[in-house]
């Protein structure tokens, strides 16, 4: 039962992490600007990021979820205002000498992860996505049962991982193959869309 739970995990993983929302486009615009590295490094902090509200979402952290819903709001403020400001960056970001920085300096691991894992941490609505899914999968732990939970917990990272890293090398493939006119255009296009991901993530709260 506990490895099935890790296949579970995975399939759950993959659930979360395949919608491509605003992290995605920036995995496939950093992949193409900076190289494989890069993505699949951006990737991991998306994952990691699913990973720790999995964490929370199976070990049911009461002063957690509720710091999660009571400051749900304010958190996705702050993620929307984050998400417009590397928008603007990337849209006046040159790719060319993102290029030429690429092969004279390298780029930090470091900053590519936990820009992408803050990012997606300031999108509270996947913990409530993981609570939906552990309920739809009859997915029960306790903190008596510390296996069947990392089971859960590992095939979830698992999932999120294995889809970025794939992901990453679909879009390496086809960067060989595009001009840096055409990488030009692309980064505009992308820094266009997480722009308005942003701007909808506030909308969408005045609204309510």
């Amino acid at each position: 039962m506990p490895f099935a739970l890790f296949f579970i995990g995975i399939l759950m993983g993959l659930i979360v992490s395949v919608p491509l929302g605003p992290v995605g486009v920036m995995c496939i615009q950093r992949t193409i600007n900076r190289g494989l590295k890069s993505g699949i490094v951006s990737g991991t902090g998306a994952a990691a990021a699913d990973t720790f509200y999995a964490i929370i979402a199976t070990f049911g952290l009461g002063y957690i979820v509720n710091f999660i819903e009571k400051e749900r709001y304010w958190i996705q403020i702050i993620g929307a205002i984050i998400l417009i400001l590397i928008s603007i960056k990337i849209f006046y970001t040159n790719p060319v000498v993102e290029f030429r920085n690429n092969k004279n300096k390298k780029s930090s691991p470091t900053e590519e992860f936990l820009s992408v894992f803050f990012i997606t941490l300031s999108n509270p609505t996947v913990f409530f996505v993981f609570l939906a899914l552990m309920a739809s999968f009859k997915i029960v732990t306790s903190q008596s049962n510390y296996f069947s939970a990392l089971m859960v917990i590992a095939g979830i990272f698992s999932g999120a991982f294995f889809w970025w890293y794939v992901l990453s090398h679909l879009v390496n493939r086809f960067r060989n193959k595009i001009g840096i006119k055409k990488i030009w255009w692309l980064n505009k296009i992308m820094a266009v869309l997480i722009f308005i991901c942003g701007i909808y993530a506030i909308a969408k709260l005045f609204i309510k």
